[in-house]
């Protein structure tokens, strides 16, 4: 069976979409280099954490409820990003979209029978390009509608 035949198209494609919406938001605002750089290292980060295996993130929950005192920081940190989810509730949903499509990618390449490694170059890979096609989609019909004015 061939490997395009084998890909999961529908998340690909759900993941793509979600990316370039967050790349066009961004083009538009107009965001500084800083914020693109910080962006693609936000995107590598997330999808390493989606595509790692759940023993190594069962490991670093461990190491974080070792004690009360811990417990309790990581209950302060929950509340003070359950506020933030309430009063930033547009970037939350924006958010939860990019997250969902990539779980659903990573489900999707793990029942086609991928490696971690596989889905995590996939998915970073579809990632990025989807951010870069957004940008660029923006700044096409951007310069687009400034000549023809």
């Amino acid at each position: 069976m061939s490997i395009l035949n084998k890909l999961p198209w529908t998340a690909i494609m759900l993941l793509l979409l979600s990316y370039s919406t967050l790349g066009w938001v961004l083009s538009e605002m107009k965001a500084p280099w800083a914020v693109w750089v910080i962006l693609l290292l936000a995107i590598f980060f997330l999808v390493g954490s989606i595509t790692a295996p759940y023993p190594k993130i069962a490991n670093y929950s461990s190491v974080l409820l070792a004690s009360s005192i811990r417990s309790f920081f990581v209950a302060v940190a929950g509340a003070f990003l359950f506020f933030i989810m309430i009063a930033w509730f547009r970037v939350f949903l924006d958010t939860l979209l990019v997250i969902s499509a990539a779980l659903l990618a990573r489900i999707d390449f793990q029942s086609d029978g991928f490696t971690e490694w596989q889905a995590f170059i996939a998915t970073l890979i579809v990632s990025i390009a989807g951010v870069g096609l957004g940008a660029f989609t923006n700044m096409l019909l951007t310069q687009k509608i400034m000549l023809g004015l």
